[in-house]
């Protein structure tokens, strides 16, 4: 019996295959089934859901990639400031967030 596309093990094992796609150059694909599982874990989990957080940072790390900055940097500080509400500003994750801001900015000359 199959769990479903929507099935949070199913949406983790999308972002897992987008990560995977990352990491071989293929960018589009990788963008196409980040947003997959962003829609995904929104839908099913909720926005502020850790697993959809990280969606949205796996997304805009994607996003880093192909240059596009703007929504990459819009998408980690959205990322940030949810986890920096819902963990508190010192969490592990609340400062990767933080982090991968920077380094968009960084990229972009900020």
């Amino acid at each position: 019996r199959g769990l479903g596309p929507d099935h949070p093990h199913t949406l983790i094992s999308v972002d897992n295959l987008a990560i995977v796609l990352r990491h071989q150059g293929k960018y589009d694909e990788s963008e196409s089934m980040h947003r997959h599982s962003l829609k995904g874990r929104e839908k099913v989990l909720g926005p502020d859901h850790p697993h959809t957080l990280i969606s949205v940072e796996n997304l805009a790390i994607v996003l880093r990639h192909q240059g596009k900055y703007d929504e990459s940097g819009e998408m980690h500080r959205h990322a940030w400031a949810r986890r920096e509400k819902i963990l508190g500003p010192d969490h592990p994750c609340t400062l990767a967030s933080a982090n991968s801001l920077a380094v968009v900015l960084l990229y972009r000359g900020k």
